[in-house]
């Protein structure tokens, strides 16, 4: 072999078809170079600096998961990485190559890579055995033909075995032909007649010689036994047999029936036919050769993609001595039937893209392929039509799996794109595979609250930095896109505006209450709430929460009539003649509370005498059970609770001395509930019809309280008239 850095010459085909992500590199290398020799620099190749692949996520992908190539991302040479052996990677064929994807991504880009192999002369031509016997009659005439076993020559090409020589002699010449595979087959020529009584035996040297260079040999031993005896060799019906089977033919399926003729008699006559050692192992476990009837069937497995001609090569022996043969060509061929379901390969996915990528970016590249033949092997690929994603063709057997609509992360965040591969024979053959390509998140949608709008009820007198009420706002984004934040928007169109009144936590949509709220001065606020996220750019939207504030009992009632002296006691005048039922007077209160909180009823709570006097329950009117007797005091104290129907209840009292005045006529018992004023104040009862009959004062003191005390003056006349009070 040659130095394999001496020819590591090689050429570059690189096909930039009008398809963006696609092109073709091929190489030229000699077999067995050294691990680390040198192929080509991919990356000048493809115009990509060292930057470019480690940014573009260079790599080199293999479909059969060797690693006979590498490249050197530091340079980026395309290098041996094991040991590349022809014969073992290729067999026999006359071409050999590895090819490799190379993907890139950002944008996503893909490559061909396609390193052939050359043959190097490193093996030389042997024989199946070192020595061969070989019997010719005496008989025979000159320009017999005697087949000889040919050599194996695991090379290809030139460096295959070219010829063959045999040793010099003079009886026998070598005659060389050249098969349809290319190989050669030697056979002797008997070129002189033999006399077994002048020579019984014959030793000849078979030499088989290859083309390359240097050329390699191999040699077998010929012993020739020189007899007497049976001179017609077998004679086929036909020079060449050719036959067509289906490739599924089951085992013992008759392929042919081949028929040689002697013309010699008795055992020199009889034929037995027998495949020559010019057939491989692997084709006679394929056929079986009968050798008395000729009958040739099938005992192996047959395979058009593997092979789709077979060549057999047949003697038919006599059975005479020396036994002389008869040679034959069969040619049996293989008829493609649709046994292979197409092959589907994902060479490069991006399996998570952005929600807003543009309509025509690549996806995935997907190779398929089909070992049938004809429409056997003619696949089309698809995937289902209710997915955003369709196939386009790229180039031979290739597809491009691109954007066709519309991605929404939030309504579908992950697809499992069905593809299916399907042949055109009959019956159809698919294969199917999934692949599953994620979408990621833009931020493309606001915060959401759960109600555009709020209402909250909040007790007045409230704990100031208590949490009233909790907003929520919903964001179907990820990550910092789905990260709300709350705000408070000042709103100064509005009186009841409580920007300044609450505050709300950024984080949780909290409500809290600066100050305590007085439902008598306030009785709500609106606030206006944003929620925003974390996105680039960011999102929000806004919200109103109605704060009302419900009223507490936390007022007691206030008497408003009648008037109180001193703010401790009302005085009321009543006179001696009122008749049950007699209004004495009406207390009036207020609550500045609502509801039922305002709701007030009266009590009578103490009496001097509780026969006397009643008071409404709601209407607070105090009247006479009965009418005045001689022996009632004349000075009555009654006490009236005014209590509001609030939760608990409060309450408030006033005390009301009543004073009745004996004899009085209706005119004052008219003025019995005229106003009082508070404080000491000089009222003159006028009305009255005065008499010229002697007249007596009279001074009372009546003890209202342990700090108060009442003092009424009174003129009584022997006609029973009072003239004047003073309090």
């Amino acid at each position: 072999m040659a130095n394999a850095l001496s020819r590591q010459l090689y050429f570059i085909l690189l096909m930039c078809a009008w398809d963006p992500v696609w092109g073709h590199i091929r190489y030229l290398i000699d077999e067995e170079l050294e691990r680390g020799a040198v192929v080509g620099n991919v990356a000048e190749d493809l115009g990509l600096s060292i930057h470019d692949m480690a940014f573009r996520n260079f790599r080199l992908v293999s479909d059969d998961g060797v690693r006979l190539l590498k490249v050197n991302m530091r340079n980026g040479v395309l290098v041996v990485n094991e040991r590349i052996d022809r014969e073992i990677l290729c067999g026999a064929s006359s071409t050999c190559s590895v090819s490799r994807d190379v993907a890139l991504e950002n944008p996503l880009e893909m490559h061909r890579v396609e390193v052939e192999i050359l043959d190097a002369n490193d093996n030389s031509p042997t024989f199946s055995k070192t020595n061969y016997s070989l019997h010719v009659s005496e008989l025979t005439a000159a320009g017999a033909l005697f087949p000889l076993e040919g050599a194996q020559d695991p090379d290809v090409g030139t460096n295959t075995v070219s010829t063959y020589q045999i040793s010099t002699n003079k009886h026998f010449g070598l005659k060389t032909q050249t098969r349809r595979d290319g190989s050669k087959i030697a056979e002797l020529v008997l070129e002189s007649p033999l006399d077994s009584e002048k020579m019984s035996t014959l030793h000849l040297t078979l030499t088989a010689i290859d083309g390359g260079i240097p050329h390699r040999s191999g040699t077998a031993k010929i012993i020739i036994t020189v007899i007497d005896g049976n001179d017609n060799a077998p004679v086929f019906s036909h020079t060449i047999y050719r036959v067509n089977i289906m490739e599924n033919a089951p085992k013992g399926k008759l392929v042919l029936k081949i028929n040689a003729t002697d013309l010699d008699e008795g055992t020199n006559g009889e034929v037995k036919y027998f495949l020559t050692s010019h057939v491989s192992q692997s084709v006679q476990e394929l056929f079986h050769l009968d050798p008395v009837t000729g009958q040739i069937r099938v005992q192996g497995s047959l395979d058009y993609e593997a092979k789709y001609v077979y060549e057999l090569e047949v003697h038919a022996v006599d059975n005479g001595t020396p036994a002389l043969t008869g040679r034959v060509e069969i040619l049996v061929g293989l008829v493609d039937v649709n046994d292979n379901p197409p092959e589907l390969t994902i060479s490069s996915i991006s399996s998570k893209i952005r929600e807003d990528v543009a309509f025509g970016s690549v996806v995935a590249i997907i190779s398929v392929k089909d070992r049938d033949s004809g429409e056997n092997g003619h696949v089309q690929c698809e995937v289902p039509p209710n997915t955003p994603f369709k196939l386009q063709t790229s180039s031979n057997n290739k597809y491009k799996l691109v954007l066709s609509d519309t991605l929404d992360r939030e309504r579908t965040p992950l697809y499992n794109i069905w593809i299916s591969a399907r042949d055109a024979g009959s019956p159809s053959l698919s294969t199917n595979r999934t692949i599953l390509i994620s979408i990621s998140d833009i931020n493309d949608n606001a915060p959401r609250f759960t109600q555009p709008s709020y209402n909250v009820f909040l007790m007045e007198n409230n704990t100031p930095g208590v949490s009233i009420f909790a907003v929520t706002a919903l964001d179907p984004d990820l990550d910092r896109n789905s990260e709300v934040s709350y705000f408070l928007l000042e709103d100064r169109t509005d009186d009841i505006s409580g920007s300044g009144d609450v505050t709300v936590n950024s984080k949780s949509g909290s409500i809290y209450a600066l100050r305590s709220f007085d439902y008598e001065i306030q009785k709500k606020i609106q606030i206006k709430i944003q929620a925003q996220d974390a996105g680039t750019p960011t999102l929000s939207s806004t919200a109103i929460v109605h704060v009302i504030i419900l009223d507490q009992n936390d007022n007691v009632p206030t008497v408003v009539s009648p008037s109180m002296y001193n703010s401790s006691a009302a005085m009321v005048v009543v006179p001696m003649s009122a008749y049950p039922g007699y209004v004495v007077t009406k207390v009036i209160a207020t609550d500045v509370d609502s509801g039922q909180n305002a709701r007030l009823s009266y009590q009578l709570v103490e009496s001097t005498d509780r026969s006397m006097f009643s008071v409404g329950l709601t209407s607070g009117e105090i009247r006479t059970n009965r009418r005045f007797k001689d022996q009632d005091v004349l000075i009555q104290r009654i006490l009236i609770l005014v209590k509001d129907n609030g939760q608990p209840s409060l309450s408030s009292t006033v005390l009301i001395v009543i004073t009745v005045l004996p004899n009085v006529t209706e005119n004052v018992s008219e003025r019995s509930d005229m106003p009082r004023h508070r404080g000491l104040k000089k009222q003159t009862m006028s009305g009255f019809k005065k008499r010229s009959r002697e007249c007596m004062s009279v001074n009372l003191r009546l003890l209202i309280s342990k700090s108060h005390e009442l003092q009424i003056q009174m003129t009584v006349c022997e006609c029973d008239i009072v003239t004047t009070v003073e309090m």
